[in-house]
């Protein structure tokens, strides 16, 4: 007997839908083929013992099973479910008419329950797009594919569960999230806020109009100058995910796996902190079966880099392509994958090896030359996709001992949100840009040209400090985000100074004097 059902394959960040043919017949031996890797093909000894240990058996005929499209590669044990359930209704254990109708994925183990799979969100995703009744899928998994509405969503604990289900035996009852009260329920609730930050109000000023504009930003300073603090806390001060963005959040952590059993819509920002001994591939994603990379696990969020002249150049000149471009297309031999990359980069360092370059009590220890060869660590063009590159310096006593609160979160937020929604007004007919970070040359010369004496003012900046052209257009993107913030519909010279104190690293005399303009 044939019988088809169906299951599903990631690939990028998307599931595409697998057919998975059962035939059983006159004969001997058990055949799968479709492209499927070594997990897939072991799947024949789990999906027996599990047959057994459940009270069924492995038919003693002969057991062809193809996964088509056959040029696909077929990865992971996620499909012993539906080999399981294809060789129970090929030998009429189980109805045959009904299988096709749910899309079904699981791991099984050799007692017969089922465990957690990545990709569930895709999947569901994929499975009310192709018009599928329901889905079935491990009870760990439920939660995750019922963030998507109009499907049905059964989470199963064991085998026997599922083929009670067909058999109609089953209590099993859908699992039903309310994406939209889960969103606005946990859309607020962070674990740092930046009233427990004393003192740094430039520094602060700075993040804000960075999370503002979605601009990357660099923070330079000693140690214990509260830069990793700082940087922890900017995702209570970005504007909240939308639905949307939520989603595609979501379904990038659900393939890399990333996400906690139980869970369900992600309602915060990413805020990823890789080590500076990561690789160039856990970083930008691939491998031998392609992955997201930290990159993608910080879209719609922040990548955080701390310490960094110690990552390698090799891993920090990879992410050149992606801060311009908001994605990463990772090409092997054997596949070709786009990842989305939209994440704002804040990076944080030490002026120093000894780190205490300009700090206004300790001396530095460096020999002579030791400060431009550690800034020279990473790459000019690098650098200048950095719009922000701000200095900071240690917090004094009276400050650090006050038991005044800083300002809250909530209301820096508050102002970002305003100039946000600036922002998305005035790209409303331009798709795929949504901030002022993202905006190209042209559209520099519509929305963030400066008056006269603010072009007067840059210029100058521009002959002093000897800058590159695409510093030019991040000290008009600043410029542009801090009119929003001032709410001023043109950029003038006072925006215009402002931005250019954000470019520390672009002065000869950085770290030594301060240039008023």
């Amino acid at each position: 007997m044939l019988v088809k059902l169906y299951g599903a394959a990631v690939q990028g960040i998307d599931a595409i839908t697998v057919t998975i043919e059962t035939y059983v017949s006159h004969g001997i031996g058990s055949t799968i083929v479709g492209l499927p890797d070594t997990a897939v093909k072991e799947s024949f000894d789990r999906v027996q013992t599990a047959l057994a240990q459940t009270g069924f058996s492995w038919p003693r005929r002969q057991v062809v099973i193809n996964m088509s499209p056959a040029d696909v590669k077929k990865e992971g044990a996620a499909y012993d479910l539906p080999i399981a359930m294809g060789v129970l209704a090929a030998s009429e254990i189980i109805p045959a008419p009904n299988v096709d109708r749910y899309m079904i994925m699981g791991e099984l183990s050799l007692d017969g329950s089922l465990l957690p799979i990545r990709g569930v969100l895709p999947m569901a995703i994929l499975a009310r797009k192709q018009g599928f009744k329901g889905m079935i899928v491990p009870k760990a998994n439920a939660t995750e594919a019922a963030v998507v509405n109009d499907i049905e969503v059964y989470g199963a604990e064991s085998l026997l569960d599922v083929v009670s289900f067909f058999q109609g035996t089953s209590q099993m009852q859908p699992t039903v999230v309310n994406t939209r009260e889960e969103f606005a329920r946990s859309a607020d609730v962070f674990d740092f806020d930046f009233s427990e930050v004393k003192g740094q109000e430039q520094v602060k000023r700075a993040l804000e109009v960075a999370c503002a504009g979605g601009h990357n930003i660099l923070l330079v300073g000693p140690p214990g100058a509260g830069k990793s603090m700082m940087a922890k806390r900017l995702p209570s001060i970005l504007p909240p995910l939308t639905l949307a963005e939520a989603l595609e959040t979501t379904k990038i952590h659900s393939v890399a796996g990333k996400l906690p059993r139980g869970s369900r819509l992600m309602t915060s920002r990413p805020f990823r902190a890789p080590h500076h001994t990561v690789s160039p591939v856990a970083l930008v994603g691939g491998g031998t079966n392609p992955m997201p990379g930290e990159i993608s696990l910080a879209h719609n969020g922040v990548l955080f880099l701390d310490e960094f002249p110690e990552f390698s150049r090799s891993v920090l000149e990879v992410m050149r392509q992606p801060l311009e471009d908001g994605h990463i297309t990772v090409s092997r031999a054997r596949y070709n994958v786009d990842y989305p990359a939209g994440f704002m980069l804040v990076a944080s360092m030490n002026p120093c090896p000894c780190g205490y370059y300009n700090h206004p009590r300790r001396q530095c220890t460096c020999p002579p030359g030791t400060v431009n060869k550690y800034i020279n660590r990473i790459s000019g063009p690098l650098l200048d996709r950095i719009d922000l590159q701000v200095e900071i310096m240690p917090v004094e006593f009276d400050q650090m001992a006050s038991e005044q609160p800083g300002e809250s979160s909530a209301e820096i937020r508050s102002r970002v949100m305003k100039a946000r929604a600036i922002q998305l007004e005035r790209f409303r007919n331009h798709p795929g840009i949504h901030c002022n970070a993202r905006m190209t040359s042209k559209l520099i010369q519509e929305f963030a040209r400066p008056d006269e004496a603010g072009l007067r003012r840059l210029r100058d900046a521009m002959v002093k400090f000897d800058m590159s052209a695409r510093a030019y257009d991040r000290i008009l993107k600043v410029a542009r985000t801090i009119a929003d913030l001032d709410g001023s519909p043109h950029v003038n010279a006072l925006h215009i100074a402002e931005a250019i104190s954000y470019r520390n690293l672009d002065r000869s005399s950085w770290g030594q004097t301060t240039t008023t303009f």
